[in-house]
């Protein structure tokens, strides 16, 4: 579906109503036409003779951040069913015109890729107006929300590809296609490369499967005036492509999402097409640990003692808990790199859920302010998000008696912060403050629709991790 901002009468004029408020200009057909329906600006109302569609904003959720992504994404269901090619639809600030953007192009995704009936899609053009913005601001806004957009759309179709096709190997060769396209660099590393650096951990996580593990690196470095310092940010994905679980292999029932678990490192490739493609003035680094935790005669085990990249040792209680372990590594080596900022991004605990919901990103780290600059990002960009605070008396929760850190907690209260706190051990103590975890666990796969986000991947982090780098370039 194309967003185009261009003079053309459409065959479909949407309404936006904000607070449910009626236009005043309707004729005495269109007034009487909402009495015989009863419609007081609540959902959506089709009027065929005059070929209106009526799109209600709920007064309690505007001006929510996704009040108008959302409604707009609920009445796409209804206006693709329609024999109608083009719509129009007026904005009033840059931001309704984002919002609008991001609500017709994230809410019109589907993933059919494997059905052999497709879902009916009559819609094909929206053409935008204002006669408050200047044409060449509403272009550049239509721009840069289609360049998001489909960044994040792609990777909802990465994510929702299943584990028999998405192996380590696959994701990696996406990310290196989407490098290629973008004009950034993507080097990709094998098991010696992992050997060689000494990344136990991950190494350990990977040992049973078919599918090889993989760790890449893409780089973003955008052409600068001399003399020109930029912002470091430096990303890091979990990008476990299938998890059973290990040999603490996981009920059947909680295996039918793990294609998902892949979400932090999918989300990573994104942001940096999304930063590439926007011309963002900020160098930005990807880190993606991509693996299989499966089972065999060759799998690692609970008891067993892991050396991590940075020399510290884990015991293994828990073979589930494998995520933390790909991640301690792939942190230790983006540490490497002394960025400004450094996040990673995973599906890590299904504690974060039960804390926040579904649909909300867990915010840690060990600096207030940096969790609430981004936490901020997260709302400016739609996406919400909760802080979680870090907890010193938590980290005993980690002790062990045979190796330095244990990767599962003797308590399973607070499991969400000790995971993330598990992780701040792997990052360099010079970055502790620069440093956030993200756990997306809850948002980055849901099995219905909500919003502009339809059943399974969502492309959660996406939105708000551009939105901090734009932050930082401000």
């Amino acid at each position: 579906m194309k967003i185009l901002n261009l003079k053309k009468q459409a065959e479909l004029e949407i309404v936006l109503l904000r607070d449910k408020k009626l236009p005043k200009a309707l004729t005495k057909a269109e007034k009487d036409a909402l009495e015989i329906q009863n419609y007081k600006g609540e959902g959506c109302c089709f009027l065929v003779a005059s070929k209106k569609f009526f799109v209600g904003i709920e007064s309690y959720n505007y001006p929510f951040p996704n009040a108008i992504r959302d409604a707009l994404a609920n009445a796409l269901a209804s206006i693709k069913k329609l024999r109608i090619k083009s719509a129009s639809l007026v904005v009033e600030s840059q931001q309704e015109a984002k919002e609008v953007c991001e609500g017709v192009l994230l809410g019109s995704y589907v993933f059919d890729a494997f059905k052999s009936k497709k879902g009916e899609n009559n819609l094909q053009e929206i053409y935008l107006s204002s006669t408050k913005l200047e044409q060449k601001i509403l272009a550049q806004i239509i721009k840069e929300s289609q360049i998001l957009s489909e960044s994040i759309n792609q990777v909802r179709e990465l994510i929702n590809t299943p584990p028999m096709i998405a192996t380590p190997k696959y994701v990696a060769d996406f990310a290196q296609r989407i490098a290629k396209e973008c004009g950034i660099e993507c080097k990709v590393y094998d098991e010696k490369f992992l050997e060689k650096e000494k990344m136990g951990a991950f190494l350990a996580v990977a040992k049973a499967s078919a599918n090889k593990p993989y760790l890449v690196h893409l780089s973003y470095k955008p052409k600068v005036a001399k003399g020109k310092n930029l912002p470091k940010i430096v990303l890091v994905g979990k990008g476990l492509t299938y998890d059973s679980g290990g040999l603490s292999l996981k009920p059947g029932d909680y295996m039918t999402t793990m294609k998902s678990d892949k979400s932090g490192a999918c989300a990573v490739i994104g942001i940096l097409e999304s930063v590439a493609k926007l011309g963002v003035q900020a160098e930005v680094h990807g880190i993606l640990g991509l693996a299989e935790n499966m089972i065999g005669g060759n799998a690692y085990k609970p008891d067993d003692i892991l050396i991590a990249r940075n020399q510290k040792s884990i015991e293994v209680r828990n073979t589930d808990a494998e995520g933390r372990l790909v991640l301690a590594d792939c942190l230790s080596f983006a540490s490497d790199l002394k960025p400004d900022f450094l996040i990673d991004l995973a599906t890590l605990t299904g504690a974060c859920v039960v804390a926040l919901g579904d649909y909300s990103t867990g915010i840690m780290g060990y600096n207030q302010k940096l969790k609430e600059s981004f936490a901020k990002a997260a709302f400016e960009a739609g996406e919400l998000s909760g802080i979680l605070p870090f907890n010193p008396y938590l980290r005993k929760l980690f002790n062990s008696e045979v190796a330095d850190l244990c990767n599962i907690p003797s308590s399973r209260y607070g499991s969400a912060i000790s995971a993330g706190m598990f992780l701040g051990e792997f990052v360099a103590e010079s970055l502790t403050q620069k440093w956030l975890h993200l756990d997306i666990a809850g948002p980055a796969y849901v099995e219905k629709a909500w919003g502009v986000n339809p059943f399974g991947a969502s492309g959660a982090g996406i939105r708000a991790v551009v939105q901090f780098i734009l932050n930082q370039t401000k």
